[in-house]
């Protein structure tokens, strides 16, 4: 199992990294990206700080970790600066917290988030036709979530990537230790949102891909 969307102390999350990467690596996971919420005030110093862990923990956890950012509610005109500015600071996956149904988000984030060409759309709740087709043409992934609230939509997320094409993940959005769902868990998640055997299978290789593309030196050979 891979998983792309994770938070720790440094945003609001429960657990410290190391922890986190232990209680993954218990479960099943053979990589996770630590990607705490982010705005302008505090890109820095997060990913300046996970990225002292990220090598040599990766090493000795027996577990694969990136350092990333998820931008959260960020303005929709300021997401590609700071999708920028992160990539300079070393993120090595970015992701963007997108429409959910359950929280306020700025109408026109998704749209932002998949023009900056962002790693990962995060429950982009009713996404819409021609955001769905430019996901597809930008080659954005989106994200089936296990998170409770945000995986109401999984369903209309699922539908409009089979219209449209673009590619989805499978991520658990995870804040405190209940989060880090079972590989048996994260099936039946998939098969809820109406996922067939063969889309969760490609979901999880998409993960493959993105880690190859962050520069996976284990995982994603």
């Amino acid at each position: 199992m891979i998983d792309l969307h994770m938070h720790t102390v440094y945003s609001d999350g429960e657990l410290i990294p190391a922890e986190l990467a232990r209680r993954a690596k218990a479960i099943g996971y053979k990589a996770i990206a630590f990607t705490d919420h982010a705005d302008h005030s505090n890109v820095e110093h997060i990913l300046s700080n996970l990225q002292k862990m990220v090598n040599d923990y990766s090493l000795y956890t027996e577990i694969e970790i990136l350092a990333g950012v998820e931008l959260t509610h960020v303005p929709p005109a300021l997401i590609p600066q700071l999708m920028d500015t992160a990539r300079n600071l070393g993120a090595q996956i970015v992701v963007v917290h997108g429409e959910t149904i359950v929280e306020p988000v700025a109408a026109g984030t998704n749209h932002a988030a998949i023009m900056a060409g962002v790693d990962v759309l995060a429950h982009p709740g009713l996404l819409t036709p021609q955001d769905a087709s430019l996901a597809a043409d930008k080659g954005v992934y989106v994200e089936i979530t296990t998170r409770k609230g945000h995986s109401l939509t999984n369903g209309h997320v699922l539908s409009m990537a089979r219209k449209y094409g673009f590619k989805l993940v499978i991520n658990n959005d995870a804040h405190a230790p209940g989060d880090l769902v079972s590989k048996e868990m994260r099936y039946k998640i998939a098969l809820g949102a109406g996922m067939s055997e063969q889309e969760y299978l490609q979901a999880e290789q998409n993960s493959l891909d993105i880690l190859a593309k962050a520069g996976s030196t284990r995982i994603a050979k």
